[in-house]
């Protein structure tokens, strides 16, 4: 029904748009959008400017985020001039916030499809309550009470390539103080063992080569469900898929990665020698305050465990600078963690404040231009590790897999080693996709650059 309301609404096949805004799970979901769409008759738009249904799938985490997507929605009220028959829709995490939704409905009355996360598998509902003469559709979580399903089987619509990724569990239990997402994707919730291996199959059997297993904390998988299994079990069922191919995972949190998942790790010879742990902080009294779980004696104590089983294991993390109330010597204690692990890679940040989170009633009177100045000691300190972690493997051949082109001078292709390292190479873009060896002759703080040898 939708494609012939659509035709008739549109003159043609309807064009869709969907912009994805924050993390991989987000970019997870947004394929499931297009990929309703695309069932619904539509058709994928060439640009924004000839849709004639644009998405943003939005993001919460930071606050500029909010600021950013205001500015972008006031633009497109000149697209929906230009074309009145446009359906403009908004979801995602930020649409999980009632004073966002409610600036949304004041200031923008274009804007005719409203919904948070956990209603994407209606879309197909949503929008036909448009096309039948709804002015406007809102549907947007609305407390504890509210059902937060799972839907399986929805139409997906991958961008293609090499890699892909694979959702095996939603939502978030840990309530880090600083964090709006357990408010905005609800509780976790994991999928069924056999869904995921099932789906992994089928991305193997579609020829992608590089697989990332995703959730807010992959560790408390299985938590829930009426099966005895956790991510270490599940880790090892995705292995056991015959092909060519790497499994990697995104986000560990510290609190949970345990002795058993090393040890798959370990033993899975599919599974990426990588790991993204964040870390936050390096002071306990920070890591307190964050409500993390975990002291740095503890996070120190898994990175050894790890090491241990895994010798050549890639670590990355993230870092927050900037937590109310944090004090010089707590951020010394941060410097002093991180110069300790060698992070291969850090990813850093300044705290923003997100209203509704426990952090944001706390009062704090440090200066920006103190919070900044330690922001970029940290940064220049990681920038120096991974400069020199990466001229470690100068000369050294990796087996790596090409997953696109590069544009970094007369190098033309980009690929990635097993732990996940960048690798800049020579050659033809027919190379995209396929495995290789490559020696790696120089470095910087970024990449490596190799020449492929046979």
């Amino acid at each position: 029904e939708n494609r012939q309301l659509l035709q008739h609404r549109m003159g043609h096949p309807a064009r869709a748009w969907v912009k994805t805004f924050g993390c991989q799970g987000n970019v997870a979901d947004s394929e499931k959008i297009m990929g309703l769409l695309l069932d619904m008759g539509c058709e994928p738009a060439v640009s924004e400017q000839e849709a004639d249904i644009i998405l943003y799938n939005t993001c919460a985490v930071r606050e500029n985020a909010e600021v950013r997507l205001m500015s972008m929605v006031g633009e497109l009220r000149r697209l929906k001039q230009k074309n009145p028959t446009m359906i403009v829709g908004l979801c995602g995490c930020m649409m999980q916030q009632e004073e966002v939704v409610q600036q949304i409905r004041r200031s923008y009355p274009f804007v005719e499809l409203i919904f948070g996360t956990h209603v994407l598998h209606t879309l197909p509902q949503m929008i036909n309550r448009l096309l039948k003469g709804e002015r406007r559709v809102v549907d947007c979580y609305e407390g504890e009470g509210r059902e937060n399903p799972i839907a399986e089987g929805l139409p997906i619509q991958r961008s293609g390539g090499v890699q892909a990724s694979l959702q095996i569990m939603y939502g978030c239990d840990n309530f880090c103080t600083y964090c709006i997402v357990p408010y905005v994707r609800g509780r976790e919730r994991s999928r069924r063992s056999e869904d995921v291996v099932r789906e992994a199959e089928a991305l193997v059997a579609a020829g992608y080569k590089d697989i990332t297993l995703l959730g807010q904390n992959v560790n408390s998988y299985g938590r829930g469900l009426d099966e005895d299994v956790d991510f270490a079990e599940l880790l090892r069922k995705v292995n056991a898929i015959p092909g060519d191919f790497r499994i990697r995972f995104m986000t560990s949190h510290p609190k949970d990665a345990t002795e058993r998942l090393f040890a798959a790790m370990a033993e899975c010879e599919k599974c990426a020698p990588h790991i993204h742990l964040p870390v936050q902080s390096g002071s306990d009294r920070i890591l307190r305050a964050m409500n993390r779980g975990y002291t740095a004696e503890k996070y120190l104590a898994q990175v050894d465990l790890a090491r241990k089983y895994i010798p050549d294991l890639v670590l990355t993390t993230d870092v927050i600078v900037g937590f109310p109330g944090e004090t010089e010597e707590d951020f010394l204690d941060t410097l002093a963690l991180t110069e300790k692990v060698r992070f291969d890679s850090m990813f850093t940040f300044i705290y923003s404040r997100r209203p509704g989170t426990p952090a944001a009633k706390i009062e704090d009177d440090t200066p920006r231009s103190v919070i900044q100045n330690r922001f970029d000691r940290l940064v220049e300190s990681a920038g120096r590790v991974s400069a020199e972690l990466h001229r470690a493997q100068e000369g050294k051949t990796f087996r790596v897999l090409i997953d696109g082109t590069a544009k970094n001078g007369d190098y033309t292709l980009s690929a990635r080693t097993a732990g996940g390292r960048l690798v800049h190479l020579h050659g033809d873009e027919s190379l995209i996709g396929s495995w290789a060896n490559a020696r790696i002759v120089s470095s910087n703080t970024f990449a490596l650059f190799g020449e492929i040898t046979e």
